[in-house]
């Protein structure tokens, strides 16, 4: 993932920071507690493709 881009990239509902989950190819929003994609090296950045990260789940 090309860091210059996620260095403008921010969730589209909260507008706050992203974390790049390498392991799993997603964008993680710790406020929203979402996941999204990253499908061919593209961020899907639409909150109905996004992942909802279970409540124990530790970000």
């Amino acid at each position: 993932m090309d860091k210059k881009l996620l260095s403008i990239l921010v969730c589209p509902l909260c507008k706050g920071p992203l974390l790049y989950q390498k392991t799993d190819y997603e964008l993680i929003c710790k406020a929203d507690r979402l996941a999204f994609p990253i499908k061919d090296g593209i961020p899907v950045m639409l909150e109905d493709e996004a992942r909802r990260l279970p409540e124990e789940q530790e970000i």
